[in-house]
C-alpha cells in the first residue's frame, strides 16, 4: 500500500486555510499515487484550540468544514483527518478529540481519541471526552489501527504507563489491526528528539506490525512542532521519515528503509532550527511581518538577533543600541559588527539624557523618603525600563513584533526587569540556559562558516552594562553553575536536599532556589516564551505566585 504523511503546518482558529491546506496536501498525495493519507491530530481546527472548544460557534464551523472537505476530497483516497467532534445533537458540549476516515467522498468512520494528557503543557481533560468507538477500519485487505497522539504513549515501556488504565495498541492489536497509524501533535523538545522515535519504534517492533506517524509541523504560541513524520517497521527499523521543521507530504510505499530525511545532529542544531521556526510562526500567525529588539552586543541579543534574520529575512529586523555612560565602546561595536555580519538595520538611540532626567526628577524624592538599601537597582532599572519604552514606541509606530532578548537562567533567578527588558511580544530564548545560549551561537556561525556572531561577543564576561565595571558574576555565581542548579531544580524537579546531595554549596543552593520562588510574579508577567526544554517557564510549570514552601 501507498501512503502519504501529510505533515501541515495549520493554524489555530482558522478552519478555511486549514481546510485549503489539507485539500492541497491530500490532491498532492493522490498525484504521487498514494492510498492512504494521514494527517496530524485535530488538523481541521488547528492545535491546540484551548478555549476556542468553548464557543459552540467555532465547534459547529469545524464540524460544517469536515462534512464539506468530505466531498471535495479524491474519491479514491483515504485520507485520515483530525477534527473535533461532538455526538450530542443538543449541542452540550459533549467533545472528543477525532478522526474522520474520508473515503469516497464521505465520512466512512469517526474515531474518538482514548487517553487524554493533563500534565505539563496540556489540558485535554479540560474539553473532551475519551473515546469508546471502534479503532480500525479495512482498507484493500489490511486492518489499520487508529490511534490519536497519546493513544500510543501508554505502550511498551513508556513512562507514562501509569498515567493511564487503558492501552489503546493493545485494543487496536485485539480489534485485528495489520498495521497501526498514530495521528499527532507532539510539541518538539529536546529530550523528544530520540525519545519519541525510540518509543514509536518500540511499539511496532513489540507489535510486530509497521507503525505510522503523522505529526503536526510549525508553531503555535510557546509550543514548537517539529514534524518528523515517520514509518517505522515491524522490526522497529526506520522505513521512512519526514523533515523536520518544515511542511512535507511524504509519500511511500509500507518498504523498509526508503526516504529518512536528514536532521541536525546537535541539541544546539535541533534548537536553533525549532527557534527560527517558533519566531517565523509566531510572526505570521499573529500578523507580523517585521521585528525588533535591542541590541546591547551581548550574547543574548547577538543571538536573537540571528534566529529573526534566519526566521524573517534580514530586511525585516530592525535592531537598536541603545546605550548610557555604562556602555562600554566595545559592546556598541560588536552591535554593530553583529548586524552588518547579519545584514539588517541598525540604530542607535543614546537613552542617557533620558536617563538623567530621571535621576534629576527621581533623586530628591527617594532619598527624602530613606536611605537606599545596601544593594540598590533602582537606578539599573530605570535605564532597562527607558530602553523597554523606547522599543515599545518604536514597535507602537512601525507595527513590528517586540522581540525580548532574556535567557533562561536570568529569567530564573530574576536578574531581569520587570516592564524593561522582559517587554515585548515574544520572548525567543527564555527556555535557553546561558550556557546553551553560547552552544546555538556556535552552532550558527558554524553553519555561516564565518563568525556572524563576532568572537569577542562569545568571549567576553557577560554584563548588563547597567553601572561601571558590572558583569553578571557580581551577582550570579559563574553560569555554568547556576544552569547546573537551575537543571535540578526546575527541570529535574528536585528537592534542595537532593541538589545539596549531588555535591552544590548547601548556601548556594537555597539562595537559588529561594530566587527563584521569590520571582514567579515576575515570570508571570512575561511574554510567551518558545517551548525548548522538558520544563520550561510557561504553561507546563503553574507554581503559585504566594506560596511558601521552602524544600
Amino acid at each position: 500500500m501507498r501512503i502519504a504523511l501529510c505533515q501541515i503546518n495549520t493554524v489555530a482558529g482558522d478552519i478555511p486555510e486549514n481546510v485549503r491546506r489539507i485539500a492541497a496536501a491530500a490532491t498532492d498525495a493522490r498525484r504521487q499515487n498514494a492510498r492512504l493519507a494521514l494527517f496530524p491530530e485535530l488538523t481541521i481546527c488547528g492545535y491546540p484550540p484551548r478555549d476556542l472548544l468553548d464557543r459552540r460557534a467555532f465547534v459547529d464551523e469545524n464540524l460544517r468544514a469536515i462534512e464539506a472537505l468530505a466531498g471535495e476530497l479524491p474519491a479514491d483516497l483515504a485520507v485520515l483527518v483530525g477534527f473535533v467532534d461532538r455526538t450530542d445533537e443538543k449541542r452540550s458540549g459533549v467533545l472528543y478529540n477525532a478522526a474522520a476516515l474520508v473515503l469516497g467522498g464521505r465520512i466512512a468512520q469517526r474515531f474518538h481519541k482514548r487517553l487524554l494528557p493533563a500534565y505539563d503543557v496540556f489540558d485535554e481533560r479540560r474539553y473532551f471526552r475519551p473515546g469508546e468507538l471502534p479503532l480500525t477500519f479495512d482498507l484493500d485487505g489490511q486492518r489499520i489501527g487508529v490511534l490519536i497522539c497519546e493513544d500510543a504513549w501508554n505502550a511498551t515501556d513508556s513512562p507514562l504507563r501509569q498515567e493511564y488504565t487503558h492501552d489503546p495498541v493493545a485494543a487496536c492489536i485485539e480489534e485485528g489491526a495489520d498495521v497501526l497509524a498514530n495521528l499527532s501533535a507532539s510539541p518538539f523538545t529536546l529530550s523528544k528528539r530520540a525519545a519519541r522515535q525510540d518509543m514509536f519504534a518500540a511499539i511496532a517492533r513489540e507489535q510486530a506490525r509497521p507503525l505510522l506517524l503523522a505529526n503536526l509541523v510549525g508553531a503555535t504560541d510557546d509550543l514548537i512542532f517539529d514534524g518528523s513524520s515517520a514509518v517505522f517497521g515491524p522490526t522497529g527499523n526506520l522505513w521512512a521519515r519526514a523533515q523536520r521543521f518544515s511542511e512535507h507530504v511524504l509519500v511511500c510505499e509500507l518498504l523498509p528503509e526508503q526516504a529518512i530525511a536528514p536532521q541536525a545532529e546537535t541539541d544546539a542544531g535541533a534548537a536553533l532550527d525549532g527557534l527560527v521556526l517558533g519566531v517565523r510562526d509566531y510572526a505570521r500567525k499573529c500578523g507580523f511581518r517585521q521585528a525588533v529588539l535591542g541590541l546591547s552586543g551581548g550574547v543574548d541579543s547577538s543571538l536573537v538577533a540571528a534566529v529573526a534574520a534566519e526566521a524573517l529575512g534580514p530586511d525585516k529586523v530592525l535592531g537598536i543600541a541603545m546605550p548610557t555612560r555604562y556602555s562600554s565602546e566595545g559592546s556598541l561595536a560588536d552591535a554593530a559588527t553583529l548586524a552588518q555580519g547579519l545584514g539588517i538595520e541598525h540604530r542607535v538611540i543614546d537613552i542617557d539624557s533620558t536617563f538623567q532626567s530621571f535621576l534629576d526628577t527621581l533623586t530628591p524624592t527617594l532619598e527624602a523618603l530613606g536611605p537606599a538599601p545596601a544593594v540598590d537597582t533602582t537606578f539599573e532599572n530605570i535605564q532597562a525600563r527607558i530602553r523597554g519604552v523606547t522599543l515599545m514606541a518604536v514597535s507602537n509606530r512601525l507595527g513590528h513584533l517586540l522581540l525580548t532578548t532574556g535567557n533562561k537562567s536570568e529569567i530564573a533567578v530574576g536578574y531581569c526587569t520587570l516592564y524593561g527588558d522582559m517587554a515585548g511580544g515574544l520572548a525567543v530564548i527564555s527556555d535557553l540556559p546561558k550556557t546553551f545560549v553560547y552552544d546555538v551561537c556556535r552552532e550558527y556561525n558554524g553553519r555561516a562558516g564565518r563568525d556572524v556572531i563576532p568572537k569577542t561577543v562569545l568571549t567576553k564576561p557577560p554584563s548588563a552594562e547597567l553601572r561601571p565595571d558590572q558583569t553578571d558574576q557580581d551577582s550570579l555565581p559563574p553560569y555554568d553553575v547556576l544552569d547546573a542548579i537551575l537543571a535540578r531544580l526546575v527541570e529535574g524537579e528536585e528537592s534542595q536536599t537532593e541538589v545539596i546531595a549531588a555535591g552544590f554549596e548547601p548556601e548556594l543552593v537555597a539562595r537559588i532556589a529561594h530566587l527563584v520562588r521569590i520571582n514567579e510574579y515576575k515570570r508571570r508577567q512575561m511574554p510567551p516564551g518558545l517551548i525548548v526544554t522538558s520544563k520550561a517557564f510557561g504553561p507546563g510549570r503553574r507554581y503559585p505566585i504566594a506560596h511558601g514552601y521552602q524544600g
